[in-house]
């Protein structure tokens, strides 16, 4: 079915609040699953949800909503949290709303500046946005930038004073040589008077005209090469006027082109056929990343362009300069966009991650590299060194990295199909556009243990494949929310790291069902109690989890004692638990779950427990330290002893 085209008015005034949820689940996962097959729509679209609550769906704001559903210039994209607020970058700029109520998000600002990809992360007063297009302009002004050098083109970081969040104001624009398709708000846990940007630029680099020292030669031809390197920006918090580019690493010396897998079976058909009616129909023909495929109209009028100006010429370009063309598009295409031959005839490696994400209390960042996915010692934050790379030719592109609570294991994601295309269909591999799972040792080795992928397959005309998430903060286990564009939103579980198992999902049918439309979720990330997801089309959606088999109400309880101020997922934080009845109760709901402790001895705790919880405060300190001494010798025997002896530290904590 297609869905009826919502007027703005319409679209800008609809809330979506959803019904109340059903009985408890059970522990298997609902067969067969609710995601295959829902009805298309856009706001209206069918939806599954298991161990999840949809409360609320807000539509974007009237100048985010496009004249057709699935624009590309009008995405929403990724999330920062400040407070009460939710900030959602968007192609056309960024909206504001105040989730006080997570059922009924405000929106209380929207600021349209029309930008690539408009990546956004918070701190303080501050505001970042990343750009990378070339028509983003220094006063946000929606008319582009046509001239090809301009003073008034924006590539880079911007950086807004938020003091006044309905009011931001622009401090200053940092430009860098290929923009920031995204960036890496950093913390350094030794000097809390600056901050930091990892920019992870993508676009071409900008004529050295437009900016001052910007190459497009590479590093062993000139050493000021714009390629290979990342651009670090120190921000001072007392005078972020002052940010500025202060060191440019290069991460990526040494990294050769790695195997990586080539097109489906599906895909390569399909794209044979497709290139042989545009072949036949006189379109300009080239074989991009395997597969053969019709240029676009405006690439091919760009080369077509300089042609013609190359001959000294103007006008428009004759049948000789489109054979010319021909001939030789397909070397342009090679030339600038396969890795480039280093010295020694060897293919180089990636000259620019997607995503970095850093731990600044551990001292580590996971960097995401398109081929790559890299380790660094980020301990002194200004000069980045790589420690370790690992590649993995069931990847297409390394696109994003989450640690665990205590950096034991990481998670990257690939984004195989550039979250543009169907990647989550029956046919298409389980190890491919998934997530892989390593594990870290103290000397920062990465070990692969396994891969998770969203077990639900989707349907040809709905983009999907691993994207951005970050941790459910539940103690004594590694729980991830993500969301995988029209794939929707999966928790799961990767304590075990070979034998990750979702245990929660959230999904709607597609946005057309005849084509593909641009929607899903772009992220989605718990902070504060909820499950925030930047929906690319319908909006923000705000959800719950709901108590199960597999994760007790214990669980979430304790998961909503861990308040942060602010979060940049990119910019991970360490999650610590205040000693409470409910964290204790929570180990106690996992021992049981996994008979790491004998039933008995469960029913025991539980009782003494509820015991102290009631006990005035010198009978509860006597009881719950006998119950730690208690614990202590039951470790020594219990399936879990680990565990047991967690669940003893919380009961002792207590006890003070």
């Amino acid at each position: 079915m297609i869905t009826p085209h919502l007027t703005r008015a319409a679209l800008a005034a609809l809330v979506l609040v959803a019904p109340a949820p059903a009985a408890l689940s059970a522990q298997n996962p609902p067969s067969p699953d609710p995601r295959v097959g829902l009805r298309a729509g856009l706001m209206n679209a069918a939806q599954a949800a298991w161990n999840l609550r949809l409360i609320s769906t807000t539509p974007p704001p009237r100048e985010f909503v496009p004249a057709e559903p699935g624009d590309f210039n009008y995405m929403n994209s990724d999330l920062a949290f400040k407070g009460n607020y939710v900030i959602q970058g968007n192609f056309q700029g960024f909206s504001v709303w105040d989730v006080t109520d997570p059922a009924h998000p405000k929106l209380v600002h929207t600021e349209v500046c029309p930008e690539q990809q408009n990546d956004v992360s918070v701190y303080r007063n501050l505001l970042f946005l990343s750009g990378e297009s070339g028509n983003g302009r220094v006063d946000c002004g929606t008319q582009g930038i046509q001239e090809h050098v301009s003073a008034q083109r924006v590539r880079g970081v911007r950086v807004l004073d938020i003091s006044d969040i309905t009011h931001p104001r622009s401090i200053t624009n940092v430009q860098t040589c290929r923009g920031s398709h995204t960036h890496t708000f950093v913390t350094d846990p030794k000097d809390t008077s600056v901050v930091y940007i990892y920019v992870s630029g993508q676009a071409s680099v900008r004529p050295s005209e437009e900016l001052a020292g910007c190459s497009d030669a590479l590093p062993f031809q000139d050493t000021a090469s714009a390629k290979f390197r990342i651009d670090i920006i120190r921000v001072p918090l007392a005078h972020p006027e002052q940010a500025a580019v202060v060191s440019r690493p290069r991460i990526f010396e040494a990294l050769v082109d790695p195997r990586v897998h080539g097109p489906s079976t599906t895909d390569s058909a399909a794209a044979a056929r497709e290139a042989d009616s545009a072949r036949a129909a006189g379109a300009f023909v080239v074989t991009f990343q395997g597969s053969p495929t019709a240029a676009p109209t405006g690439f091919v009028n760009e080369m077509l362009d300089s042609i013609v100006k190359s001959h000294g010429r103007t006008g428009a370009p004759t049948a000789a300069d489109s054979a010319e063309l021909r001939a030789g598009i397909q070397g342009y295409v090679d030339a600038n966009f396969l890795s480039p031959m280093g010295p020694g005839g060897v293919r180089l490696g990636p000259d620019q991650c997607h995503d970095i994400t850093v731990y600044p209390t551990v001292g580590i960042a996971g960097g995401a590299c398109a081929g790559y996915g890299l380790l660094l010692d980020i301990k002194d934050p200004v000069h980045p060194v790589r420690v370790t790379a690992a590649s993995d030719s069931n990847f297409a592109y390394w696109h994003s990295a989450t640690f665990n609570n205590d950096a034991s294991k990481v998670i990257f994601t690939d984004e195989w199909g550039g979250g543009v295309a169907p990647r989550c269909r029956a046919t298409d591999k389980p190890e491919w556009g998934a997530d892989a799972i390593f594990t870290v040792d103290t000397k920062h080795a990465l070990t692969f243990k396994g891969y998770y992928k969203l077990p639900a397959p989707q349907t040809a005309v709905e983009n999907c494949v691993a994207h951005n998430g970050n941790l459910i903060p539940v103690p004594g286990r590694d729980i991830m929310v993500q969301g995988w564009y029209q794939g929707g939103i999966s928790v799961f579980d990767f304590t075990d790291p070979a034998h990750p198992k979702e245990i929660a999902f959230f999904d709607r049918g597609p946005m057309d069902s005849t084509k593909l439309q641009m929607a899903g979720s772009w992220s989605a990330y718990w902070y504060n109690g909820y499950i925030y997801s930047s929906e690319i089309a319908r909006g923000l959606d705000v959800l719950e989890l709901q108590p199960s088999a597999l994760l007790t109400q214990h669980e979430i309880d304790a998961a909503k004692l861990v308040k942060l101020t602010y979060q940049n997922v990119q910019d991970q934080q360490r999650l610590t638990w205040p000693a409470s009845f409910v964290v204790a109760r929570a180990y106690l709901d996992q021992l049981e779950r996994s008979k790491g402790l004998a039933a008995d001895r469960i029913t025991a705790v539980r009782a003494a427990l509820g015991t102290a919880e009631s006990a005035p405060v010198p009978k509860r300190r006597t009881t719950l330290n006998a119950l730690a001494t208690q614990l202590d010798r039951d470790a020594a025997a219990a399936a879990d002893g680990a565990k047991v002896r967690s669940l003893a530290g919380v009961v002792r904590g207590l006890a003070k």
